[in-house]
């Protein structure tokens, strides 16, 4: 594997951008249909919890009346662990999206140009005496005595997931 010239970070700016840019519009697709989706469970459970409460109301004795609070109570535990699931399921699609997005780098005609950015990443920060060798699942990794790391696609596709979890959770807080 070759290394980078001096001077080459700045060449490969465009194809940063670019990569950036796609990174974005995918992001942004993925967070409106989550969105889309999100509303969609919300505005079910709450209707599901309106006629419930509709139901309970009409009843009007005492006792259908505490059937009825008990029966909210269930409607309004159940809906919410409808919205936590759609909000996991939601979540592993975003994960494997993520994940499928990483594996296609490797297929992208830059790739060669990323693999050498990393080689170079892994080099600054392990120093120039590591030992670094392409990922079989893309990117590298490096190691230098007992440092190690792992700038493979996958786990730079978990660390971004990780680190823009606050903004995924900010999907469900703003519906």
């Amino acid at each position: 594997m070759t290394r980078l010239p001096r001077g080459a970070e700045t060449a490969l700016e465009p194809v940063r951008r670019a990569l950036d840019r796609e990174a974005a519009q995918n992001a942004a697709r993925t967070e409106a249909e989550a969105r889309r989706q999100a509303e969609e469970i919300l505005a079910a459970a709450r209707a599901e919890a309106a006629d419930i409460r509709a139901t309970a109301s009409r009843e009007g004795a005492e006792a259908a009346r505490a059937d009825a609070v008990a029966s909210s109570a269930r409607a309004r535990r159940a809906a919410r662990r409808s919205v936590l699931a759609e909000q996991e399921h939601l979540h592993s699609l975003l994960t494997a999206e993520v994940m499928q997005q990483a594996r296609e780098i490797r297929r992208d005609p830059r790739y060669p140009q990323i693999l050498r950015r990393l080689t170079a990443q892994a080099d600054r920060l392990l120093g120039p005496m590591a030992s670094v060798t392409e990922s079989p699942r893309g990117g590298v990794t490096g190691t230098a005595g007992s440092r190690r790391i792992d700038l493979s696609l996958p786990s730079l596709a978990e660390q971004a997931l990780e680190e823009n979890a606050r903004e995924v959770r900010r999907l469900w807080e703003d519906v």
